[in-house]
């Protein structure tokens, strides 16, 4: 193993959950309450920033994203690629629930709960952008938080490093094409030109910087990595409760005209998450793997790269858009609903290993 996959490794076995990450679902829940009421009572600087648009990029909302994303990939460590050798089974089913089922699972219940069981209750005009926010939210695999749901289930870290920098390389790639075709399949028309644009800045771009950055504080030794580390892990949740105010303050019309449609596009998330990291932790037993593989191949099955959902959602939708109020209903169930999976499969180990 490399020197910076060791450092890596020891930073995520032993990374504690944050404050700010242990009550995620509180300060989203905030964020809509203060963006709803800011948006209704004084609207004119919302639209001022809704406004400060570059070839229908939002600059205030662009320079969010990238705070958000690019702490998240500076812990990504590509090095691990090669360790990839030791757990081919675990990453195998890895891939196969990430990329082969999970977006088009997901598509599947979009269509059946949104397009059909529950389109009496929404807005109609919204629909096709309600499916679309699902999809986005479940093309983009899990990369930051899968540390600590791994860490909280004595996961190997060093199989949740390399499965991570698999699924970035993999989302360079397959994101544009695996959201283009379902989104083509599901009859809604998105411009590919827009597409491959929002994979260029929201992912190509912020992985290069946070490569280089990444390098450059590594080779001033492990005590001053771990350091930036600390110091920046609150900007990118700051960053992201900061753009979804912005978000309500251009939804809370709707919102208050329509106050279930967040509980309705919670429940294709909530089965999905369910589904994945039931199926993965399955997988994992079927094929022989260890429980402390098993548990982070499972978590990163359920849980979604939301920030990088609700970035493409608002730079190919818009902010009023029923895509972006959909991915971040992934963001307000996320901490919870992967807390209740960690319980589960760590109350099951012993069903796990007699298997």
């Amino acid at each position: 193993m490399s020197a910076q996959c060791e450092i890596a490794v020891k930073a995520s076995a032993h990374a504690p959950m944050s404050l700010f990450e242990r009550w995620l679902t509180l300060w989203v829940f905030l964020c809509i309450v203060a963006g709803i009421a800011l948006g209704q009572f004084v609207p004119a600087p919302f639209q001022a920033l809704g406004r400060m648009e570059v070839a229908q990029v939002n600059l205030p909302v662009g320079l969010l994203i990238w705070v958000m994303i690019v702490p998240m990939l500076v812990k990504v460590d590509f090095g691990a690629l090669h360790e990839v050798r030791q757990h081919v089974r675990g990453i195998g089913v890895t891939l196969v629930v990430n990329w082969l089922v999970k977006p088009f699972s997901m598509a599947l219940l979009g269509w059946l709960f949104i397009r059909h069981l529950f389109a009496p209750l929404l807005p109609a005009e919204q629909i096709d952008s309600y499916i679309a926010g699902l999809i986005l939210l479940a093309a983009a695999p899990c990369t930051a938080m899968v540390f600590v749901w791994s860490r909280l289930t004595n996961g190997d870290p060093l199989f949740t490093l390399s499965q991570v920098a698999v699924n970035d390389t993999i989302m360079i790639f397959a994101f544009a094409p695996i959201v283009g075709v379902l989104l083509g399949i599901s009859a809604i028309t998105v411009p590919w030109d827009t597409l491959v644009t929002s994979v260029v800045l929201y992912i190509v771009i912020p992985l290069a910087l946070a490569q280089l950055w990444r390098r450059a504080l590594l080779k001033r030794g492990q005590a001053h990595f771990e350091a930036t580390m600390e110091k920046i892990g609150p900007w990118s949740i700051s960053a992201l409760l900061a753009t979804l105010v912005l978000l309500f303050a251009f939804q809370g019309q709707a919102i208050l005209a329509q106050p279930l449609v967040i509980a309705l596009l919670a429940v294709p998330i909530l089965i999905q998450v369910f589904f994945n990291s039931a199926l993965a932790y399955w997988l994992n037993r079927a094929v022989g793997e260890k429980h402390s593989v098993a548990c982070p191949s499972a978590l990163i099955g359920a849980s979604n790269f939301f920030e990088l959902a609700v970035a493409a959602a608002i730079s190919l939708f818009g902010f009023e858009s029923g895509a972006a109020l959909a991915t971040v209903v992934g963001v307000l169930i996320e901490v919870p609903v992967m807390l209740l999976v960690v319980k589960v499969v760590n109350a099951s180990k012993g069903w796990y290993e007699r298997g």
